[in-house]
């Protein structure tokens, strides 16, 4: 289920918004305490950056990002490798279902909504939509 979003322009990456992303996930547990860390987070190959690492070893948070291939003729990198768990890294599959599952819907893979604020809506509205049929699935 997707937890929260953030719009940018087509030429800003990702992982500059990795941390006002993270930051607005809040999850009401069943006794009503709100959790906003988990025990890990698994992202992809662009998000091995010392940045992210750095901000998800200060909260606690283990990194499953495998590392970068590193060209040839660099110089290796100095200090302790980067690992991270193969296991719990095949588990990410679930972002990009999420992702494939997005861009089923029309209006939102063909990008018919110019304005941001229009297009930011309609990807709320998917997702209002989702935990909808989670909540009420179609009886046969």
């Amino acid at each position: 289920m997707p937890l929260a979003v953030r719009l940018t322009g087509g030429q800003a990456h990702e992982s500059k918004q990795f941390e006002s992303v993270f930051d607005s996930v809040a999850i009401r547990r069943s006794n009503g305490h709100v959790r906003q860390r988990p025990q890990r987070v698994a992202a992809d190959k662009a998000y091995d950056v010392p940045r992210i690492r750095r901000w998800l070893h200060e909260r606690g948070i283990q990194a499953v990002i495998p590392p970068r291939k590193r060209p040839s003729y660099a110089k290796p990198k100095v200090g302790r490798p980067v690992t991270y768990n193969k296991e719990h890294y095949r588990k990410r599959n679930v972002i990009e279902r999420c992702v494939g599952w997005l861009k089923e819907n029309r209006s939102l893979a063909t990008r018919y909504e110019k304005l941001a604020v229009n297009y930011l809506a309609l990807v709320q509205l998917a997702f209002n939509s989702r935990y909808l049929r989670q909540l009420a699935p179609a009886q046969p």
